[in-house]
């Protein structure tokens, strides 16, 4: 399984027992969904292994407690610490239209209401405190705040992203 096949679940932050119990922290607005699990991968320096899970349960709202097979103590819960967790990306479950994961935008074309076609969305920075659309328009990058009152319309069927900015933010990155 390749990282590009898979969603990005959490990471392993600390152990919970002397059992090989781990608790992680998972990347998600609605942890109960991945309560029942039978397996997910593990990004064990570089690859990613599949660990079958023996329990798990949600463990202070936003932490999962997990019992992996065959990890049964603390050094081999400790050999999995701060270990990144992945699911294959059929695991995600279906948005409405006008909501969407990062991944499935790449390559959508941006048209603002007023300025017309924008470019092409080649990444999603959310690094920063509101996440942007990268957007690559003839080799310039033009970064749009991805907040709901510029995103007009998502039309996936067309893969197009219809904003309205506010005026002169595309032009700055134009400016010579």
């Amino acid at each position: 399984m390749n990282k590009k096949d898979c969603f990005f679940l959490g990471k392993i932050v600390k152990k919970y027992s002397f059992k090989g119990e781990l608790l992680a922290k998972l990347d998600t607005d609605e942890p109960e969904l991945y309560e029942d699990l039978d397996s997910v991968f593990v990004d064990l320096r570089g690859n990613l292994v599949p660990f079958f899970i023996e329990s798990s349960q949600l463990h202070k709202s936003e932490l999962l407690r997990i019992k992996f097979e065959d990890v049964e103590t603390e050094a081999d819960a400790d050999s999995l610490l701060k270990s990144d967790l992945y699911l294959p990306l059929d695991f995600l479950p279906e948005l409405e239209d006008d909501k969407f994961y990062f991944h499935e935008i790449i390559g959508f074309t941006v048209e603002d209401t007023s300025f017309g076609t924008v470019g092409t969305i080649t990444g999603v920075n959310d690094s920063t405190a509101q996440s942007l659309f990268e957007i690559d328009r003839n080799g310039i990058e033009i970064l749009i705040p991805m907040n709901d009152e510029f995103i007009t319309k998502v039309d996936k069927p067309n893969k197009t992203i219809v904003v309205t900015t506010p005026e002169g933010l595309i032009d700055l990155y134009l400016e010579d």
